[in-house]
């Protein structure tokens, strides 16, 4: 993981990413995300995001990050996704990450991320609350949701 290298995503980003994301829905239990999605899909989803990062290793992506506004949220808050290639957990792909979202959301005046967590999903728990993250209440049901205050 010495090569491993975090930027900005672009829209020519989309097809690995989609190749990424659609590797971890098939193997289910990670993800709310149910069904495939395409390049052109992400493409979509990056244009409208807050911020938007891949995680790349000698030039495959291995992992991306992005924050959204919602509209159930405060103007200052934004929902935090997270996706690392299965087999390359653990090898600091989501710490990486997490540093270049955690500045991006600073500069742009965010003063908070959610994370929105299946209850069934341990590994994005864990990743979550080893990043500062804390649990608050009213998640949905099935839901984890949890609370990262920018300082």
């Amino acid at each position: 993981m010495s090569g491993l290298h975090v930027r900005p995503a672009r829209p020519f980003d989309g097809g690995a990413m989609a190749d990424l994301l659609n590797e971890i829905i098939r193997i289910g239990g990670t993800t709310a995300i149910e069904g495939p999605v395409t390049g052109d899909e992400l493409r979509e989803w990056l244009a409208d995001a807050a911020a938007w990062h891949v995680a790349e290793d000698a030039g495959e992506i291995v992992g991306f990050q992005w924050v959204e506004h919602r509209p159930d949220l405060p103007a200052d808050a934004v929902s935090i996704a997270t996706f690392a290639r299965p087999g390359r957990q653990g090898l600091g792909i989501g710490s990486k990450l997490f540093e270049a979202t955690r500045a991006a959301t600073r500069e742009a005046g965010i003063r908070a991320i959610h994370a929105v967590i299946a209850d069934y999903n341990d590994s994005g728990r864990a990743y979550y609350r080893s990043r500062g993250f804390e649990r608050i209440a009213g998640a949905p049901e099935g839901k984890v949701v949890k609370l990262y205050r920018l300082r």
